[in-house]
């Protein structure tokens, strides 16, 4: 298994954004999702999304963004869309795909990392800590979490 940028493997960028959009969208918001990842596919830049792929199958994807969290875009850069395909969860992929965006904040030089999520106890796990509350549009409580790089 590899992870690499999705500009790296650009024909997974469908079902990429299919992916996001069925898990963290609305029905009518496809296209909003299919934005985010054209436009994280430049070498070098923020956003970046990152795909893992085992041989020619796409098994979960990552992003770095400078933004997750409207309400809260005073931190930066943060951990973003952490998806792994449904037959390859319970493996230890989603603690792979952390560690490679971890390890690319360090190596860009950033001190923390953010994260939001809907539930709690998942990413504690990993070293991340709960910092408090905070909204997802519309009014959505969720939890945001920091990691010390």
């Amino acid at each position: 298994m590899k992870i690499v940028p999705l500009y790296a493997e650009p024909q997974h960028e469908q079902p990429v954004t299919d992916w996001l959009w069925q898990a963290f969208g609305t029905p009518d918001s496809r296209d909003f999702f299919a934005s985010i990842i054209t436009t994280s596919q430049l070498e070098g830049e923020m956003p970046l999304t990152f795909v893992a792929v085992e041989g020619e199958k796409l098994v979960g994807t990552v992003g770095l963004w400078r933004c997750d969290l409207i309400s809260r875009q005073d931190l930066y850069p943060w951990l973003a869309a952490l998806y792994i395909d449904e037959n390859q969860r319970g493996h230890g992929l989603g603690a792979k795909l952390q560690q490679h965006v971890i390890e690319h904040a360090r190596a860009l030089g950033y001190p923390q990392l953010y994260l939001y999520s809907a539930s709690k106890g998942y990413y504690e796990r990993f070293g991340w800590q709960y910092i408090g509350d905070g909204l997802d549009y519309p009014n959505t409580p969720v939890h945001l979490y920091q990691f010390t790089l």
